[in-house]
């Protein structure tokens, strides 16, 4: 019955890049030294009764390399969004010019660079724990599947088919960790 059992490879395929893409969006939000616009990416804004991302109320700027501005739209909100990046916890101090917030974005000392470091390892262990789930519920299918009727040897094929997936977005998350952590480091 159970021989013609197919694990969908591409939907932990799928689910496993989504943890890949997450952890670049996080890796992106890191401070390094440089300014990026994509360091505002996680810092939302109560505009007109919801939380709303940042370049969704003005325009990212990188004008400079130790410089982001926000030409912000509605003159109303220049105060929330001041705020919202005040409490990012990005360390940042904005200054505000009429409807333009700039954010200076000073050096990193070393301890501040190895908090970041650290910062960074565990976004990527979160990465990792979300690609071990997704490997679970793989395994979790073929032992259905066992119980099903599958073979001894398929299942011994599937289980490694989940294994060597999974070793392999592992070693691509151990891979951009450790590329972060020298941009980090990197005076």
């Amino acid at each position: 019955m159970s021989d013609d059992f197919i694990l969908d490879t591409d939907d932990l395929t799928r689910r496993m890049d989504g943890a890949i893409a997450n952890l670049r969006t996080e890796f992106a939000s890191l401070r390094t030294g440089r300014a990026s616009s994509s360091m505002l990416e996680p810092v939302m804004v109560d505009a007109y009764g919801a939380m709303t991302p940042i370049n969704q109320v003005g325009t990212v700027n990188v004008p400079e390399p130790r410089m982001v501005t926000i030409n912000v739209w509605d003159k109303g909100l220049v105060g929330k969004v001041e705020k919202a990046i005040r409490e990012s916890g990005l360390g940042i101090n904005p200054q505000l010019n009429g409807t333009i917030i700039m954010l200076p974005i000073p050096e990193l000392n070393e301890e501040r660079r190895r908090e970041l470091t650290k910062v960074a390892g565990s976004y990527a262990e979160h990465a990792r724990v979300s690609v071990r789930n997704v490997r679970r519920d793989g395994m979790d299918q073929i032992k259905k599947a066992k119980g099903d009727g599958l073979s001894e040897d398929d299942q011994k094929f599937w289980e490694s088919e989940v294994q060597d997936l999974t070793d392999t977005y592992i070693k691509q998350i151990d891979d951009n960790l450790e590329t972060k952590q020298a941009e980090i480091m990197q005076v």
